[in-house]
């Protein structure tokens, strides 16, 4: 699990900091800069988090995972499908599409990740009452 938690707190750290990177000077709007921070967060957290594993715990980092996934999603696929198109960014349009997709690949890694290693953390499955 140590692995994946590593994993999760570089991937969030670096979507928040390359979104940083990418924005700064471009006058782009701050929702779509803060759309970085609101998934690189959650990652950083349940990173943190999982040092004591629980069920709980582990739906939210790997639900975060996915929520990253999820956001890169369009954004890789957009640049992807035009890499003509001239985008709002301090990072060459190419290089950037490369860079979010190496993330989005790295979401998806994740959520098959965390999940297939709740079972090496002590995670058992176990009847959920309320």
């Amino acid at each position: 699990m140590r692995f994946w938690r590593v994993w999760a707190i570089l991937l969030g750290l670096s979507l928040m900091v390359g979104e940083t990177i990418r924005s700064w000077g471009q006058g782009r709007n701050p929702l779509f800069v803060l759309d970085d921070f609101f998934v690189g967060l959650p990652l950083v957290v349940t990173a943190i988090l999982m040092a004591r594993p629980s069920i709980p715990r582990l739906c939210a980092f790997s639900s975060s995972f996915a929520a990253s996934a999820g956001m890169l999603y369009g954004s890789f696929f957009e640049k992807l499908a035009d890499l003509s198109k001239p985008a709002s960014s301090n990072i060459e349009i190419r290089l950037l599409t490369a860079l979010i997709g190496l993330a989005f690949t790295s979401s998806i890694l994740g959520i098959f990740g965390s999940i297939r290693a709740s079972s090496s953390a002590g995670i058992r499955n176990t009847k959920i009452t309320s």
